[in-house]
């Protein structure tokens, strides 16, 4: 992949460059590192979906607030900054399951809206679509830690659901998971809803709840 351009503009942006800060304790200057990381990665995301991993790093600079030099800085090639990207939404995806299953009236319910956060991941990750199937040795990982990570969560929100009576047992995460994906290829077509298919998908598991295993 080809680096970044370097630009003189350097990372004088309104969110600090990632390793700045001096003075304060060595766990401050961390959390505040991961916050400006997440800021960036965000910003990535968001120039990837609209504008495809393509995205001119100025425009990823802007949305971020820093300085094009902070991007080429932490991440050195395009591949670096997809992966990041990859990465930071998987985990953010990831650690919304049990969050939503803690504060969702019933497990059902938080089933469904982590089905809405994975949604909006696949459009995003759709965006990252033609650079992750390439041949590049960077991504080679990315599918299994997809897999590795979100299909255990997946399966807790089911079993919580099942468990509460509210959703047929027989269904596995890693199946709904795939469903889920496959509703979601093609949703840029106009004449396609593809959330109001998977609406449609989890509302199914209620549908069938005392229906045993076949």
């Amino acid at each position: 992949m080809v680096p970044f351009a370097k630009s003189s503009n350097g990372g004088n942006g309104a969110v600090a460059d990632i390793d700045s800060g001096s003075g304060g304790s060595t766990p401050r200057k961390r959390a505040d590192a991961r916050r400006n990381e997440a800021t960036l990665l965000e910003a990535a995301a968001s120039a990837f979906a609209t504008s495809g991993v393509d995205a001119p790093v100025r425009d990823i600079a802007a949305r971020a607030g820093v300085g094009v030099g902070t991007i080429y800085r932490h991440f050195p090639t395009r591949a670096d900054l997809i992966v990041a990207v990859y990465r930071h939404q998987v985990e953010a995806c990831a650690a919304a399951g049990p969050r939503l299953l803690a504060d969702s009236s019933t497990p059902h319910a938080a089933l469904a809206q982590w089905i809405n956060l994975f949604v909006d991941f696949l459009v995003t990750k759709h965006g990252l679509a033609e650079a992750l199937q390439s041949d590049n040795a960077a991504f080679e990982t990315l599918h299994a830690y997809f897999l590795d990570r979100l299909v255990p969560v997946c399966a807790h929100l089911l079993d919580a659901a099942a468990t509460a009576g509210e959703i047929r047992p027989d269904v596995t995460a890693f199946e709904l998971l795939r469903g889920v994906g496959n509703l979601c290829i093609g949703a840029g077509e106009p004449r396609y809803d593809a959330r109001r298919m998977v609406d449609l998908l989890v509302a199914g598991l209620r549908q069938g709840r005392n229906t045993g295993p076949r």
